[in-house]
């Protein structure tokens, strides 16, 4: 099963893409929801969106977890934040919200959660 992390800052998305291979998964990685999108559609094997809320580009990551949502409703979403807390009804009903600083092991263990229920 397959991660996607969608984070615009380089450093941060580096990080934790590296905490998650670290943790035994394969880990796509898009600097936006166009890249994100674009990396859904062409691989079936996505199974979690980890993504961030501030991104520049057509969508910020709150409409990107609805996107996914609407498109791929197997894809697990978990989308964070070190700005805001997304509104209760904002997030798809099986999304989670990790604000920021995570670590390595919380979002390690909320991966592990989603894909297994």
């Amino acid at each position: 099963m397959k991660v996607l992390v969608v984070e615009d800052e380089a450093i941060i998305r580096f990080a934790i893409s590296d905490d998650i291979r670290e943790g035994g998964f394969e880990v796509l990685e898009a600097a936006n929801a166009d890249e994100a999108l674009q990396l859904l559609a062409c691989d079936a094997e996505i199974g979690v969106l980890f993504t961030d809320v501030d991104m520049p580009g057509s969508m910020d990551g709150l409409d990107l977890s609805e996107a996914v949502h609407a498109r791929w409703p197997a894809v697990r979403v978990i989308v964070t934040s070190g700005k805001q807390v997304p509104l209760r009804g904002v997030l798809p009903d099986d999304s989670r919200f990790m604000p920021k600083p995570y670590s390595p092991e919380e979002v390690l263990g909320a991966i592990r959660q989603m894909l297994a229920s």
